[in-house]
């Protein structure tokens, strides 16, 4: 199988999951008017199955080094299977709530404040449960971070004062418990693997077979999740499955090319741990923070009639991402 043999790379991989995590929901905004995020879900659950077979099939599959996608799928433990189906189950949970935050709040807001915390979350979870790696920097980048955080959340309250309350407090609400489930499924995928990639031990899975049990996980708790969610929006009347079967081609191509752009990311992400370290893997790729922020900023406008003190306050915010992200770079 394909393995990533230097920390650069790991690095250069991390932030190539940077750039998908934070540009993927950009699918959503190019569907029709009247796709439901809802029914997109389905078609983004289904590209991220899609994908991690293609992978485990051709990456997973090749080379001398490490198992073999079918050899090692035969040989793994019922949990291991589990703990990385289990991943994909609390991504998933996390992730309808993110992209219904998206889909109220925008994504200058859902992803800034629910990945952030992910962000944070996260890096403690795993750099506890594989410390490895500079604690100052890693934990100094991580406190910039939460930083930013908080000035994000203090703009969107002051581009909504004299809106409606309701409506912001419903978008942030479901961006913080995104991210509070965000932070933790990623523990459990790296937990399933081998930590090492070349020889890897008897029973645990190879990063590609792993991504397959999460996938699995991600589509069929959609079935629990979506289907709730699809009866009891957070906003919006109910959709049904005759809805999904309505849409437009192109509707149908974004959703699965969304689920395709997020899961090279975590493939990648998955990768570069073992190099990297996971709580540096993960934190780098959760810099898409940035990068979402930056799309909803000046490609969607979505603060387009903020005042200028507010435009500073998210000037602030990026550059203390940036900040931050660096020191994880530098975490070695």
């Amino acid at each position: 199988m394909f393995i990533i043999e230097n920390y650069l790379t790991a690095v250069l991989l991390c932030i190539v999951t940077m750039l998908c995590w934070g540009s993927w929901a950009n699918t959503q905004k190019l569907t029709s008017s009247y796709w439901r995020f809802e029914l997109f879900y389905w078609d983004y659950a289904l590209g991220i199955l899609i994908s991690s077979i293609l992978f485990a099939l051709t990456l997973g599959s090749v080379g001398e080094e490490g198992r073999s996608f079918i050899p090692d799928l035969n040989q793994a433990t019922q949990e291991n299977l589990f703990s990385a189906f289990l991943g994909g189950v609390i991504f998933n949970g996390a992730n309808i709530l993110l992209v219904a935050a998206i889909s109220i709040a925008g994504m200058s807001v859902a992803f800034p404040v629910g990945i952030g915390i992910a962000l944070v979350l996260g890096v403690l979870v795993n750099y506890l449960a594989a410390p490895q790696g500079s604690p100052i920097l890693i934990f100094g980048g991580v406190a910039l971070i939460s930083l930013a955080i908080l000035l994000n959340a203090r703009a969107y309250k002051q581009l909504n004062e004299g809106g409606s309350e309701k409506l912001s407090s419903k978008g942030l609400f479901l961006s913080v418990i995104s991210g509070c489930l965000m932070g933790l499924f990623y523990k459990y995928v790296a937990a399933s693997m081998a930590t090492n990639f070349v020889d890897p031990e008897v029973g645990k899975l190879s990063p590609y077979t792993a991504l397959v049990l999460f996938a699995v996980g991600v589509l069929l708790s959609s079935f629990l999740f979506n289907t709730w969610q699809m009866k009891k929006p957070f906003s919006g009347n109910a959709v049904s499955f005759g809805d999904y079967f309505q849409g437009a081609f192109q509707d149908h191509v974004m959703g699965i090319l969304g689920g395709g752009i997020w899961f090279i990311g975590m493939a990648l992400s998955i990768l570069a741990s073992e190099k990297a370290g996971p709580a540096v893997s993960y934190g780098l790729g959760q810099g898409a923070t940035v990068v979402a922020a930056i799309w909803g900023i000046f490609i969607w406008k979505e603060f387009a009639k903020a005042k200028s003190s507010t435009k500073n306050m998210l000037n602030w915010m990026l550059l203390l991402y940036v900040v931050g992200l660096a020191l994880l770079i530098g975490a070695k």
